[in-house]
């Protein structure tokens, strides 16, 4: 049975960054803050975002569509939207595989 072991937060990332690399709290947070926008422009302009070893965070866009109501069946329209997903990478998903 799998179990979620809890979640890893910006602020975790910059506790790591302060102890392993000496900077202080406010720039540790600073950098991890920097990384997110970095990616986040990124991905409203439209590029992908690969990180060698990771992952990478692929952005499609979908054409409008008909989609049904499970509940009534009544199809309704989908409009169309730019989707974000993430891809693991073989190195990832073995480790998350292994423990």
């Amino acid at each position: 049975m799998m179990r979620s072991v809890g979640t890893l937060t910006r602020a975790d990332l910059a506790d790591t960054i302060n102890r392993k690399l000496g900077f202080s709290r406010a720039e540790s947070l600073e950098l991890v803050e920097s990384i997110l926008r970095h990616m986040c422009e990124a991905m409203s302009k439209g590029e992908n975002v690969k990180i060698s070893g990771f992952g990478t965070f692929v952005l499609r866009d979908k054409k409008e569509r008909i989609g049904r109501n499970p509940k009534t069946g009544v199809e309704v329209p989908i409009t169309p939207r730019r989707v974000m997903t993430f891809r693991a990478s073989q190195l990832l998903k073995e480790r998350v595989a292994n423990g």
